[in-house]
């Protein structure tokens, strides 16, 4: 199975089990992170710097839809802190005051469109109207960020009605780079994160989005009450704001 295809599969399917920890010092225990999608290779690699300085109370990430995890958090799903891939879901988890702290924004994420079979960085977004292109993926706008950010894109070329009978959705947008990926669609509007990923870099090719043709896809992490007073969770946020986290948003190409 190709690496690629496993790691996403790792995303849908969920839980990544990490290795015991050592009993956690007084006021610290483990914490388990709901994420975006988007995320998906940036946390882990900060989440493994992470439990190696902190080995004592080590952090683990689930990802999926920001959407999905918001209906969960709101059902009282067991989770310490959520990486979302906007700031309207952490802000409506403070608002019906299962947060124990405000939103905080952590990074500016980006769209691209990508396609294994063709070239998108010489058409640009018009790439979607050539007859090679039979099935767009883009992330299910209901419960995904980059979804809603996709249908934005469409709607502000005047292409929506035109792409809309190829549209194949994805759960999250790690999903629907495995669409784009696997030839599920023959082209992708996916996080940029995901584009700059090794797998994705060297199977195909892809347009960086203007960012200006879509709201803003500001990412805020939250960490919610059942956390307070944890110190495994306010480290954690410490280290996201810490210049090895930045450098490594930067490198998946978000912004700061």
């Amino acid at each position: 199975m190709p690496r690629f295809i496993f790691c996403l599969l790792a995303v849908l399917v969920g839980w990544r089990p990490l290795a015991a920890a050592p009993t956690p010092v007084a006021g610290s225990a483990p914490i388990t992170i709901a994420a975006a999608a988007d995320l998906k290779y940036v946390l882990d690699s900060l989440v493994t710097i992470y439990n190696r300085q902190h080995p004592q109370a080590k952090a683990s990430v689930v990802y999926g839809s920001s959407g999905k995890f918001y209906e969960q958090l709101s059902h009282g799903a067991p989770f310490d802190m959520f990486f979302s891939a906007d700031s309207e879901y952490p802000k409506r988890l403070q608002q019906a005051g299962l947060t124990a702290s405000a939103p905080q924004p952590y990074a500016m994420g980006r769209l691209v469109l990508w396609s294994k079979k063709l070239n998108p960085s010489t058409k640009g977004i018009n790439t979607l109207l050539d007859p090679q292109v039979k099935r767009v993926a883009i992330a299910n706008p209901a419960h995904a960020p980059y979804g809603r950010s996709a249908e934005q894109t469409l709607r502000y070329y005047k292409l929506y009605d035109q792409v809309k009978p190829k549209l194949v959705l994805g759960e999250n947008i790690a999903q629907t780079a495995q669409y784009a990926a696997t030839g599920a669609a023959d082209a992708g509007l996916l996080a940029y994160s995901l584009a700059l990923s090794p797998e994705l870099r060297r199977a195909g090719r892809f347009y960086l989005i203007p960012a200006t043709v879509h709201a803003p896809l500001q990412q805020s992490y939250v960490v919610l009450k059942r956390a307070q007073g944890n110190a495994t969770a306010t480290a954690f946020a410490a280290f996201m704001a810490s210049p090895v986290a930045r450098q490594a948003l930067k490198k998946y190409g978000f912004g700061l």
